[in-house]
């Protein structure tokens, strides 16, 4: 392979980007659905209220804090940053290939049949 056609890896690490991120966003909220269920948050805070020795009037709420729709935007801010970056970073990898592989010649890729 003597040259990788940086749109060409822009457009692929692009939707690939896409894919990862929307299923980083499903995970999340697969993730805080079961941990929900399961009674995380509620043992937790109590534990904090606990170790602080604060009340319910003024203590920290962590279920509050962690809600569902705080968790996803946190997440989307997260898989967009991703998107932007991979696909950046994938076709800047192309660029610096094409140039050393303008020197070097490319990778050289034999091909053969199962006997």
């Amino acid at each position: 392979m003597a040259k990788a056609d940086p749109w060409s890896v822009m457009k692929v690490s692009f939707l690939l980007s896409i894919a990862l991120g929307l299923c980083t966003i499903v995970a999340a909220a697969v993730l805080w659905m079961v941990m929900d269920a399961m009674g995380v948050f509620s043992t937790v805070g109590g534990t904090i209220s606990e170790a602080t020795g604060s009340n319910e009037s003024n203590g920290f709420d962590l279920q509050s804090f962690l809600s569902l729709p705080r968790v996803i935007i946190f997440t989307s801010v997260i898989a967009v940053i991703d998107v932007v970056l991979a696909t950046a970073l994938a076709t800047l990898g192309a660029f610096i290939y094409n140039l050393s592989a303008g020197f070097v010649g490319g990778v050289e890729l034999t091909l053969a049949e199962d006997e």
